[in-house]
């Protein structure tokens, strides 16, 4: 045999060695990609995405587009071989497997999560939105979790609405936790709730739970594992609201909390009159709170990828994440810095206006 033809053989021979051992070599990475994005003032697998009941709704036109990110399951492993094309690809991200899924959560702790931060943030959207209306709506503090072996097992659940800790009303999350960590490991504190059954049968009767006289309740706390010498009972006070008609956001599919800000302008704009896009195509993305600030969120090149690919002109950005997006900006993109609400609606109205040279554009 030619010395020529045995060495192309033997190469050819290694290399495809060395691809069959990269497709059975398991590497510790995870591969993100531009995910879908939905038209929040559209329909979705044949239904609105927002829905609205009971309250007058007006025709709307342009996109609100939220944006997602695809991302290996938790149970997928990666091998060489893909590792290797999606660091390649200049359309995807290759990243520590463990800076997506902690090492101590199962793909089900992982899911139930993402199902959590999900709902957390449709209600963060809607209270944004009714907020930038004005449209009256009631809050009450609730047990939002209670641990698992902690001091409150058994005794609060998940949904109790608190009236009072120790006698004392309580208005918001916070002060359940000062008057909580104002006692010592191994006093007791006493809660006034309503019992989540019992708020739940009274909002659907159009009661408002708080009003109702609840019960009194003792928890002994305990020492605090990061602090021994604070006081835990082994909750999480959080918020819960009634709002004066339905709003129903049908996205069963998607996870996580970064749509928070494009469901709120999407019912802003369902509410009013006239188009917030002025017809226009624009796309966004960021976690929204119950005070109508704008936070970060991962992937946001993927996001501004696949919102160019869906013929997005503008790109609503949380201000924690322009730096990083202005670094590599997809053509015919503009990226515009949002902090708030009202920095998303300033936006908005600029773009209806034609007037561009006023939007704040992101920068490296």
């Amino acid at each position: 045999m030619p010395r020529r033809t045995a060495t192309l053989l033997a190469s050819t021979v290694t290399l495809l060695a060395i691809l069959v051992a990269g497709v059975f070599i398991p590497v510790p990475y995870a591969e993100m990609s531009p995910g879908p994005t939905v038209n929040t003032l559209g329909d979705h697998d044949g239904e609105p995405v927002l829905h609205i009941e009971d309250r007058k709704t007006y025709p709307t036109s342009g996109h609100l587009n939220m944006t997602t990110v695809r991302v290996t399951g938790a149970d997928y492993k990666m091998n060489l071989v893909e590792a290797v094309y999606g660091w390649l690809s200049p359309d995807d991200a290759v990243v520590p497997r463990e800076s997506l899924y902690p090492d101590d959560s199962t793909a089900e702790e992982v899911d139930q999560q993402n199902a959590e931060q999900f709902t957390a943030s449709q209600e963060s959207a809607k209270v944004a939105a009714l907020d930038e209306l004005g449209i009256d709506f009631t809050t009450r503090v609730i047990v939002a979790s209670v641990v698992a072996g902690g001091a409150a097992q058994g005794t609060l659940h998940a949904g109790d609405v608190i009236k009072a800790v120790d006698g004392k009303p309580v208005d918001g999350p916070g002060d359940v936790v000062d008057l909580v960590t104002s006692r010592k490991p191994g006093e007791k504190v006493t809660f006034r709730i309503v019992p989540a059954d019992k708020a739940e049968k009274a909002e659907k009767n159009g009661e408002d739970p708080r009003k109702l006289p609840g019960e009194e309740l003792t928890v002994t706390t305990r020492k605090s594992d990061q602090d021994p010498g604070k006081a835990v009972v082994g909750i999480s006070a959080g918020t819960a609201h009634t709002f004066p008609f339905e709003i129903d956001i049908k996205l069963a599919d998607v996870g996580g909390p970064s749509a928070g800000l494009m469901f709120a302008l999407g019912i802003v704009d369902k509410l009013t009159k006239g188009d917030l896009t002025g017809g226009e195509f624009v796309a966004g993305t960021g976690t929204i709170n119950t005070e109508s600030q704008v936070g970060p969120i991962g992937g946001i090149h993927m996001k501004t990828i696949g919102a160019r690919d869906q013929g997005a002109k503008f790109f609503l950005t949380p201000a924690a994440n322009c730096a990083t997006a202005a670094r590599d900006i997809p053509d015919g993109l503009t990226l515009i810095e949002i902090r708030t609400m009202s920095d998303a609606m300033d936006a908005l109205k600029d773009i209806r206006a034609g007037n561009l040279d006023r939007l704040d554009e992101c920068e490296e």
